[in-house]
C-alpha cells in the first residue's frame, strides 16, 4: 500500500522530533505531545502510526526508538539510496551541507555545475563534475533522486536530461515548474511563494 503524500511528511516529521527526544534522553513520547509539537491533532498522531500498523498500549507512551526504527522501515529503502544535487550555488552548497549525514539512508553522492571553476573539485566535501557528465555519472554512480538548485532558466533541460538518465525522483527548488512523466515523483519547493504565502497572512497585522 502506498501511504498519501501528506501522511510521508508527518512521518518524516514524528522521526526528526523523536531522534531529538532521545538525544535529550527523553525515551517515550505520548499522542497529544507529538501533536502539539506539530500543530495538528493526538487523533491524527495515532492515525498515522495506525496506518503504519504501529501502536502502543503502554501508559508511559510511545517508545521513541522502537517508533524511530518502524518509520525506518516504512519510509526508507533498506539499501540505502544515492542523490545528486544539480547547482552549486549558495543554494546548492546550502542543500548539501545541510543534508550530509542527516538520514544514512540518502547519501549525497556527486554534484554539478557548469562553471570550471567550480568542476573537477570537492564542494561541501562532495566531488562536483561538469553538467554534461550528468547522464554517465548518474548511471555509474546508481543516482535514483536529484536536486535541482540551478538557475531557473536551465531547469527544464536539466529535467530532460535526469529523466533520460533514469532518475526516479526530483526535488525543484528552482522558481521554474517542470513536467516529469508518471514514472518519476517530483516534489517543488518554491521559496519565494512560501514567502509571499506569509506576507499575505502577515500584511494586515503589520502597522503602516
Amino acid at each position: 500500500m502506498k501511504l498519501p503524500e501528506k501522511t510521508v511528511e508527518r512521518l518524516s516529521e514524528y522521526r526528526r522530533t523523536l531522534l531529538e527526544c532521545l538525544t535529550k534522553g527523553k525515551t517515550h513520547i505520548y499522542s497529544h505531545e507529538m501533536a502539539r509539537l506539530h500543530n495538528n491533532t493526538a487523533v491524527q498522531v495515532r492515525r498515522d502510526l495506525m496506518l503504519i500498523g504501529y501502536s502502543s498500549l503502554k501508559k508511559k507512551g510511545y517508545d521513541a526508538k522502537e517508533l524511530v526504527d518502524v518509520i525506518g522501515k516504512i519510509i526508507d529503502y533498506k539499501n540505502g539510496l544515492n542523490v545528486a544535487v544539480i547547482g552549486m550555488g549558495n543554494l546548492g552548497r546550502a542543500v548539501t551541507t545541510y543534508f550530509i549525514g542527516k538520514r544514512p539512508k540518502l547519501n549525497i553522492v556527486a554534484t554539478f555545475d557548469i562553471d570550471s571553476n567550480k568542476t573537477n573539485r570537492v564542494i561541501s566535501g562532495i566531488n562536483c563534475y561538469h553538467v554534461k557528465d550528468l547522464k554517465e555519472k548518474i548511471k555509474t554512480g546508481n543516482i535514483s533522486i536529484a536536486i535541482i538548485a540551478s538557475p531557473p532558466d536551465t531547469a527544464a533541460d536539466i529535467t530532460e536530461t535526469l529523466v533520460m538518465s533514469g532518475i526516479k525522483g526530483i526535488l525543484n527548488f528552482t522558481t521554474t515548474p517542470i513536467n516529469v512523466p508518471d514514472n518519476v515523483f517530483l516534489e517543488e519547493y518554491d521559496m519565494i511563494t512560501s514567502i509571499e504565502k506569509v506576507a499575505y497572512f502577515v500584511k494586515d497585522q503589520v502597522k503602516s
